[in-house]
């Protein structure tokens, strides 16, 4: 069992800057690719970047530039650096893990970004 909590939401400015944090209950990265996904109210749940066991990187087209993905297997942590922000990026930011050889995916609970002036 995979435990994943997010932190680091709050609120923040148009044209600001987030970093969110997300702790795994354990050196996972080898073995889980690390999603970070994006839930606006009255709308779907969205994959904004992913970081692959290999660390390669894949990003929303809408976040493309501004947000960057990274990890530290030190603190068995990911992150997702958030800057330029807009009031569009206002989401609750869900921490996610999928092992690709079994399927198997955890979330954490979500940090909410607010983004408003």
């Amino acid at each position: 069992q995979v435990q994943l909590v997010e932190s680091g939401g709050g609120l923040v400015q148009p044209g600001g800057s987030l970093r969110l944090s997300c702790a795994a209950s354990g050196n996972i990265f080898g073995a889980y690719v690390m999603r970070w996904f994006r839930q606006a109210p009255g709308k779907q749940r969205d994959l904004v970047a992913a970081l692959t066991s290999g660390g390669t990187t894949t990003y929303a087209s809408s976040v493309k530039g501004r947000f960057t993905i990274s990890r530290d297997n030190t603190k068995n942590s990911i992150y997702l650096q958030m800057n330029s922000l807009k009031p569009e990026d206002t989401a609750v930011y869900y921490c996610n893990a999928l092992r690709l050889v079994s399927s198997e995916q955890y979330w954490g609970k979500g940090t909410l970004v607010t983004v408003s002036s």
